[in-house]
Formats: structure tokens, C-alpha cells, sequence
């Protein structure tokens, strides 16, 4: 794609290069440009101004037929073409109703699809607007086309109206100087002719002497006429010097402009390249790192000693720390490069205090130093950014301020920020500005120091000497942030007296004109890799000086013994019904624990995952709560753990979380979802729901299968005394039983006789009463890669009908209708207990590694070895496909996708060229975590994607999920 990309683009700049004409180069362009990208309809509209009122007019096209109601020139603002020139902004249309506009031919006529409207921009200013009409939809490599082309459009529109305009002036001079010669040849004509009056006159002396003062008189009169052609005619040489000297510059200027815009195109590559390389050259031999030492700190052998496995921990503290840091440099690249977007919420200004709280009280603890929170009753209760770049601000300057304060204190004081002058003109134009001022009484900085510590690797104490350690990097990028945010930051500091910085952000986020808010967020997977460094930093650090401390399991053993808010665990009694709530804040923890109180439940509170995980094996609740921004291990984490454990995958457990990730939730098992904010009615509606489910006792599923024999199967499988199964054979009887009642979980085959399965799966999945139902497809369908997507969208699961189908299916069913194991039959019992053994999906399964790096191929066998599986190599992609046509043999590929010659891409695709290695489960593993990279890896043909560092735990669990299907 990018060997394509660049070569249309340079054809494009050989075809558009020595055009004089906007006609000439217009045509050229839609003639090339329509059908290059697919589409079969398009117009060209210049920008023009009549009577002093700038339009468009169109002045080239491709297939295009007039018609009497759509005139050929808009105004700004008139119509897409007019918007996207007055927004001077893309504007892609999909789905364009039938009678939008026709393309025809001689065979016949069909509405398009999809229309892309772009504005032609040079130095900001709209040169053009190009709109195109397609089919099909504009793939992204169409898309990304079109724009770097549009630069070189602007820059080849202007350039012909510079050299048109001096044309004119050329045109002009060329008047003038003929304007002058023929004034000049008038001139040497009467100058002839007075000669020769002059020799009549002489020769006519004699006779004419009474004529002689009159012509006298004449011949002055003509000398000062010859004076005043004389000053006209060195104007007009004057006036000719002065045009050429400004096509002259005209002539520089179009050079010197070109030059700037070759310059930034390179400046732009090299500088993405970089980015993207540093990144693998760093992520690379890190990954090795990272796998070995936490190999090594696990000890599974058990042939260290403690200090061993003390030094294996640091290692992997270390090279976490080193991830961090580079996590911090792509950040801060991010948004020097305008590639961090804003996601703008509405929160509650008291989970501003909540959140410090949560990560600085331990810490101001441990350093014995007060910390103070305040918001001053004078703000509204709300505010509108984006909350967790803010946290990220905050996390920053309170880390700065813990760090350099050794005695005193540390305070937050959110106010409301009086008037005054900003320099960012947002907050001038905000109506209300809140002020978060983080005051330390640390070491302060010098007046001189206190611009330098906002630059990028700059601190106040620069020399090789210096008592506190960091990179420099949190202020240059809180700064960025800060102003990606509509905000700035202010310090005031005094050496030896502590400093306060101030953070000034509008109460309701308004985005900044002058970035382009259609550039997506930051890389995710940069950005989870610096959580889990995050949370290694603050919840798994190691003491020196004694034996291997692990401080997260430390503290979630203290939270489990603690009876946190006085919950009911104290009085439970056989028979009761217990409720388990695991969220992180206390106050609505609190709010959860009386109205479940209400509702007759006996409740228990944990506050983080590790003590939630706790109560559940110890109390066995009916029903569990659960937040996913959780202290230790996440709420993803938890909810995995439950429902990969016999013991409790069947509890029920509602999501409530300010994550909006609804789908992912229902989809690893929550029985619903709520997304905070959420009030109390909804609150009460959820608990009413577990307990109708707890009370129901028997399931219901519903199974849709047109084969007689296939549905009496499934009902032999699936069917016992906890579930009661309604079967049938056509999409008409199943919406008519969905119209008679509820179903807890829905069986679906997609090739039913009267309709398409994706077509009844889409019926109920649009319908607010069935959303919420999970659905499995059971198909012995062979899907492609676009129907596997257009599943993914609506179902929870898809099991593809083979010889261990069955097994998966029992143990979805199990899963969604949330049956007790233990209380199967002992035959079903054994079928999911072989299923969920990971040595079972494991063991004897061949595994593939394709990666340039021998220390990766060392890191990832020697993982993988100590997990029962077998392992082959191949350093490059050719011997890959080599050892492939070999052996065909293997049950999973790990493909490194930076590798010389034949990248992990290519190599991808020639292995699904091959009809038998087609469902062969390939894991992507980069190292260049760049937006993009993942669609790239499943477009080439990729079953999943991990970046590194590789998280084994997660490189497990998803071989575990891909060798189980």
C-alpha cells in the first residue's frame, strides 16, 4: 500500500508538473485521479470571486451529467461543496440515499454509495474542492491518498495562478511597450515632417518673412511637445524595469515556497520514521528483557534463592522503567505532532479530589507529609474535559510536588481562577476558568530555571550531581496537554521555599480552531504499556534490603482482613442472600450497600480487585457488582478470573463503571452493564433484575437450528433440569417465540432456509427489549474475514461446528446462562473441566516463531517450553513459509512484523494464500505500537495482535483463547 501510495503520488506531481492551464490540469487530474481510487463519478470546482464574492464554480469533471435542479457553481457554506471549502475539511458521506445523484452509461444507471467532498487548501486558503462518487467505500489507503495529494494539488493551483497572473501583467507590460513605439513612430514622423517644412520654410525665406515669428512660435511649441514624449517615454522604460523586477520575485518566491514545502514533507517523514523505528530498535531487546526476568522472578523451577529472585525483580523494575520512558517520548511526539485527540466528558469536579486521593495518600503516608485537598464551594458541581488527560496533569505535578518535598506538605486547592490575561486564547474566551494549584514545600526553583524545566529533558537541577532522578519529560508533555486541553500552566516558585504550579483549564472544553480535531487518539497500546508501568511502579516495588516484597498482594491481604463502610459480612448466615459489591470508590460503594440493603440483600464490600477476588471464594455470593477502574488488578482482570474458574464463572455479575466498553463486558460473561454516571432508579433496576434472575432458578435458551438431528443434539448436550430449551427450525418461529417471552441466552445458525441468519441476528440485535441477550453462532458455515467482522458486531461468541465444537459450545451455554458447575452431571462436568485445563490447551500444541531476533526466539521458547508446548523457528519470513510447506503440522504462529527483507506482513499474507493455512491461528508481535498498526496486521491477514514488551500472562491467554477455538 505505501509502495502504491507513493507511486501514485509521484506520478501525480510528474502529470501535474509544467501545467500552465487550471482547465488543462483540472481535467488531467479527475481523468486520473476518478477511477485510481475507485470511483466512478466526480467534479473539480475552482475557487473564484464574482463581484467580489468568492464561489465555486465547477470547471472539470469525470461521467458528469447536468441537471436543471443543481447549478455548477456554490457558494461558502452552499451544499457539501460549499461546506467542506468554508470548514476546509473532508467531509465522506456513506450509505447516499437512491436518488442523491445517478451515474450512467450506456447500459444503464445506478446511484453510488459513498462521496468523499475535499477541499483543495495552499497556506490554509481553499484553491479547490474535488468531489468524487464511488460504489464502493474509500478504503483507508484511498483516503490517506487522497489528502497528501490535495497538498500537492494547492501547492500545483497556486503556482498556475501566480504564473497566469504574470502572464497578465506580462500581457500588460507588452501593451504599454507597443502603446510607446507607436507613439514613438508618430513622433519620428512629424519630426520628418517638420524637417520638411523647416526646409520649405527656408527655401520659401524670402517670400515668407511675415511668416517667420509664427513659425518661431511653432517650432517651440513642438520642441516642448518632443520634451514631454520624452519624460512619457522614460516613465514607461521605468514602468517595464519594475515589472521585470517583479516577476522576478514572483519567480523566487514560487522557488523559495517550493523549497519550504519539500523541506516539511521530509522533515515530516523522517520524523514519523524515526518514531516508528525507535520504537522497535527499543521494544525489541526490552521484550527479551522483560519475559526473562519475570521467568526468572516467578521461579518456577524453584532453584533460586530469595536473593536471586530479588535481582530478577529488579531487572524487571528496570526495564520497566525503561518502557516508561519511552512511552513518555512517543507521548510527548504525539502531541507535538497533533495526534492526541480530546474526549470530552461530564464529571462530577469531586472525582478531581477523589482520584488524587486514591493515588497520593499512601505516598504522603509513607513520606510523613501532610496532603490537603479542597474545591471551593463556589464551582459548579460539574466540569466538561477530557478527565483522564487531566488526571494524567495531575498525576504529574503531584508526583513532582511528592517527589521534591521532603518536609511540610503537599496541597490541591481547586478554585474558581479570577480574570486576567491568558495566552491561550480559549481560556480568554471561556466563561468560567477552574484553577488547580498543586503547592509543595520542597527545594522551589531558581527564577532562572523556572521556563528551562518546561522544555523536554530539562530539570532545575541539571548537573551529573543532582539528589532527584527523572527524565525531564512530565512537564514538557503536561505543558502539550495542557494546551491540547484549551488550558496553560503557571509556576511560581522560591528556592528553599517550596513552588506552586497552577493549572488552568476552561470549565467546559471548547476545541482549539486551529487544530484539526479528526486526528485520532494516542497510540493505545503506548499508552497500556505505560499503565502497566504505572501500576508496577506504584504497586510492585521492591525492598532492597530484604527478602522478594510484593506490595500489591501485601495490601490486598490487609484489605481482605479490614471490614470496609461496616458491610454485613459479620452477620451472614446460610441461606442468606449475599451481594458482593468490588468498587473503588467509597462513597458510592456506600450508596451500593444501603440500597442492596433495601432490597434484602447482605452485603460485602471490597475496594480493589485483589480483596473482591478474596471475598468471592471465601462467601460464594449470589450476585457481584463490579467497577473496572480498579487499585491492583483491573476489573477485566477480575471479571476473567471469575469466569474462568469453575467454582464461580457462574455468579452473575453486573458492570457498573465510567468505562464506556459495554460490548467487551457482556461479551467476557456480565450478565448487564451500567455506565456511570447512573442513578439511583437505574440502580434499583439492577437490583431487582439479580434478584428475579437468582429467584428464576431454571434458564431459558433459545435455539435456532433448521437440521432436525443438529437441534436434538444440541438439546442432549445442553439440556438438564437448571435449563429449559425451546428449539426451533426458521427465523419466523424464532422472532415468534421472542414475541411470547424472555430468553436468558439465544443458539443461533446462520443458514436457515427462510432468511440469512445475519439478517435475523440483526433484527433482534436493533431491538431495545433483546439487545442485552447474548447470542452464539454455531455454524458450519465457512466465513470469511468480512462476515467474521459483521458477526463480531452483535454476537458474543462464534463457534465454528468441528470435532471439539461441541465441548466449546456446553461451556458458552454454561457460561451465559451462568449454570453451577458442580451441579452438571458428572459426564458434562468432565468435559468442561478438560476444556478450561490450560496444560490440556496446551500441551503437545506446536508453536511457530517467526522473528529476526534470536533473543526474542530464546525469550519466547523458553516461555513457552515451561508450558508444555513445542517449539519451531524461523529467522525470516521466507524460512517461515519454507518450514510451513514442510511441516504442516503446527497449531499457532507468532509472526514478529519488523523483519529485513520480508516483513511480518507479507509474510502473513503468503500464508494465507495457501488454502490449507488459512484458519491457522497467526498472533501478530510488533514492537513499533503505532496508530494503525493493528488494522494493518488483521487487513494483511492477522488472527490477533500484542505489542511488545509481551505481556506472557496476556500472550498465554490469548494462545489459550485461539488454540481453545
Amino acid at each position: 500500500e505505501q509502495d502504491w501510495l507513493k507511486t501514485n503520488l509521484a506520478k501525480f506531481s510528474r502529470m501535474m508538473q509544467g501545467q500552465k492551464d487550471l482547465e488543462t490540469v483540472s481535467r488531467s487530474i479527475m481523468s486520473e485521479l476518478t477511477p485510481l481510487v475507485s470511483a466512478h463519478h466526480g467534479a473539480f470546482y475552482i475557487m473564484d470571486n464574482v463581484d467580489g464574492s468568492p464561489s465555486l464554480r465547477l470547471i472539470a469533471s469525470y461521467a458528469y451529467k447536468q441537471r436543471k435542479h443543481l447549478g455548477n457553481r456554490f457558494r461558502l457554506g452552499e451544499g457539501l461543496v460549499g461546506q467542506a471549502a468554508l470548514e476546509k475539511k473532508s467531509i465522506l458521506l456513506t450509505n447516499v440515499p437512491d436518488d442523491y445523484i445517478q451515474i450512467n452509461s450506456g447500459l444503464g444507471e445506478a446511484p453510488p454509495r459513498n462521496i468523499v467532498v475535499l477541499p483543495i487548501l495552499f497556506e490554509g486558503e481553499v484553491k479547490a474542492v474535488v468531489e468524487l462518487a464511488s460504489f464502493l467505500p474509500f478504503s483507508q489507503i484511498h483516503q490517506l491518498f487522497l489528502d497528501q495529494l490535495a497538498e500537492s494539488v494547492g501547492v500545483v493551483l497556486n503556482m498556475i495562478a501566480a504564473n497566469m497572473r504574470t502572464e497578465e501583467l506580462l500581457e500588460q507590460s507588452q501593451a504599454l511597450t507597443g502603446e510607446l513605439q507607436s507613439q514613438s513612430e508618430e513622433l519620428r514622423k512629424q519630426q520628418e515632417e517638420l524637417r520638411k517644412s523647416n526646409g520649405e520654410l527656408e527655401s520659401q525665406a524670402q517670400t515668407l518673412k511675415a511668416s517667420e515669428e509664427l513659425l518661431k512660435e511653432q517650432q517651440e511649441e513642438l520642441q516642448q511637445v518632443n520634451e514631454e514624449l520624452e519624460e512619457k517615454a522614460a516613465l514607461l522604460a521605468e514602468q517595464n524595469r519594475k515589472v521585470e523586477q517583479k516577476n522576478s520575485e514572483v519567480e523566487q518566491a514560487r522557488q523559495a515556497l517550493e523549497e519550504k514545502a519539500a523541506q516539511l514533507s521530509l522533515s515530516s517523514k523522517y520524523k514519523s520514521e524515526f518514531l516508528a523505528n525507535m520504537s522497535h530498535e527499543l521494544r525489541t531487546p526490552l521484550n527479551s528483557l522483560l519475559i526473562l526476568a519475570k521467568q526468572l522472578s516467578s521461579n518456577p523451577d524453584g532453584n533460586l534463592s530469595g536473593k536471586q529472585v530479588e535481582f530478577a525483580q529488579t531487572i524487571l523494575s528496570s526495564g520497566t522503567d525503561l518502557l516508561t520512558l519511552i512511552n513518555d517520548i512517543l507521548d510527548l511526539s504525539k502531541v507535538e505532532a497533533g495526534k492526541m485527540e480530546v474526549n470530552a466528558v461530564t464529571f462530577p469536579l469531586r472525582e478531581v479530589t477523589e482520584f488524587c486521593e486514591r493515588n497520593f495518600r499512601q505516598l504522603a503516608t509513607e513520606k510523613k507529609l501532610s496532603f490537603d485537598l479542597e474545591i471551593a464551594p463556589d464551582l459548579p458541581a460539574e466540569m466538561r474535559t477530557d478527565r483522564q488527560r487531566l488526571q494524567q496533569l495531575l498525576r504529574n505535578l503531584l508526583g513532582n510536588a511528592f517527589k521534591f518535598a521532603e518536609k511540610g506538605g503537599v496541597a490541591l486547592r481547586v478554585r474558581r481562577a479570577p480574570s486576567r490575561q491568558y495566552a491561550n486564547p480559549i481560556l480568554d474566551r471561556a466563561e468560567t476558568v477552574v484553577a488547580f494549584h498543586v503547592e509543595d514545600s520542597g527545594i522551589g526553583i531558581a527564577k532562572d530555571k523556572q521556563r528551562l524545566i518546561f522544555e523536554a529533558f530539562q530539570q532545575a537541577d541539571g548537573t551529573t550531581s543532582r539528589k532527584f532522578g527523572g527524565t525531564g519529560l512530565g512537564l514538557s508533555i503536561s505543558r502539550e496537554i495542557a494546551r491540547l486541553l484549551g488550558g496553560e500552566i503557571h509556576v511560581e516558585s522560591e528556592e528553599g521555599k517550596g513552588s506552586t504550579f497552577t493549572l488552568f483549564l476552561p470549565l467546559s472544553y471548547e476545541p482549539d480552531p486551529e487544530l484539526d480535531p479528526g486526528l485520532e487518539i494516542e497510540d493505545r497500546f503506548a499508552d497500556r504499556g505505560s499503565r502497566i508501568a504505572d501500576r508496577w511502579k506504584n504497586r510492585e516495588k521492591i525492598d532492597p534490603r530484604s527478602t522478594v516484597h510484593d506490595a500489591r498482594s501485601e495490601e490486598a491481604d490487609a484489605g481482605a482482613d479490614r471490614n470496609p463502610l461496616g458491610d454485613d459480612r459479620e452477620t451472614i448466615e446460610p441461606g442468606d442472600r449475599v451481594l458482593l459489591v468490588i468498587e473503588n470508590d467509597e462513597r458510592f460503594a456506600r450508596i451500593l450497600l444501603d440500597l442492596a440493603r433495601d432490597k434484602n440483600f447482605k452485603t460485602l464490600v471490597a475496594l480493589d480487585g485483589e480483596s473482591g477476588m478474596r471475598l468471592v471464594h471465601e462467601y460464594k455470593p449470589d450476585a457481584i457488582t463490579l467497577d473496572i477502574d480498579l487499585p491492583g488488578i483491573d476489573g477485566w482482570a477480575v471479571l476473567e478470573r471469575l469466569k474462568h474458574h469453575p467454582a464461580t464463572r457462574h455468579i452473575p455479575v453486573h458492570i457498573v463503571s465510567g468505562i464506556d466498553k459495554r460490548q467487551q463486558g457482556l461479551r467476557a460473561g456480565a450478565i448487564s452493564y451500567l455506565e456511570k454516571p447512573v442513578t439511583k432508579e437505574a440502580l434499583e433496576d439492577s437490583l431487582d433484575q439479580i434478584n428475579h434472575f437468582i429467584e428464576k432458578g431454571i434458564k431459558t435458551l433459545l435455539v435456532v437450528e433448521d437440521d432436525e438431528n443438529q437441534r436434538k443434539s444440541i438439546i442432549e448436550l445442553i439440556g438438564d433440569e437448571d435449563v429449559e430449551i425451546t428449539a426451533v427450525g426458521s427465523a419466523q418461529e424464532a422472532l415468534e417465540q421472542l414475541g411470547i417471552k424472555q430468553f436468558d441466552c439465544m443458539v443461533l445458525d446462520l443458514g436457515l432456509k427462510d432468511t440469512s441468519g445475519f439478517t435475523l441476528l440483526e433484527t433482534i440485535k436493533t431491538n431495545p427489549t433483546m439487545q442485552s441477550m447474548p447470542i452464539i453462532i454455531y455454524t458450519g458455515k465457512e466465513l470469511s474475514q468480512n462476515e467474521e467482522t459483521q458477526l463480531r458486531r452483535y454476537a458474543e461468541t462464534i463457534i465454528v461446528k468441528d470435532a471439539r465444537s461441541p465441548e466449546r459450545l456446553l461451556d458458552e451455554t454454561a457460561l451465559f446462562l451462568h449454570r453451577v458447575e458442580a451441579q452438571l452431571p458428572e459426564q458434562k462436568r468432565r468435559i468442561l473441566e478438560q476444556l478450561h485445563s490450560a496444560d490440556a490447551v496446551f500441551a503437545g500444541k506446536r508453536v511457530l516463531v517467526v522473528d529476526d531476533d534470536v533473543r526474542n526466539i530464546f525469550a519466547l521458547t523458553s516461555l513457552l517450553e515451561n508450558n508444555g508446548m513445542t517449539v519451531g523457528f524461523a529467522e525470516n519470513g521466507k524460512d517461515a513459509i519454507q518450514r510451513l510447506k514442510e511441516d504442516t503440522n503446527y497449531d499457532v504462529v507468532l509472526m514478529d512484523v519488523m523483519m529485513p527483507e520480508m516483513d511480518g506482513y507479507e509474510t502473513t499474507r503468503a500464508i494465507r494464500n495457501t488454502p490449507e493455512f488459512r484458519s491457522l491461528p497467526i498472533i501478530a508481535l510488533t514492537a513499533k505500537a503505532m496508530k494503525g498498526d493493528r488494522e494493518k496486521c488483521i487487513e494483511a491477514g492477522a488472527s490477533d495482535y500484542i505489542t511488545k514488551p509481551v505481556d506472557t500472562d496476556q500472550l498465554l491467554s490469548l494462545m489459550r483463547v485461539w488454540l481453545y477455538r
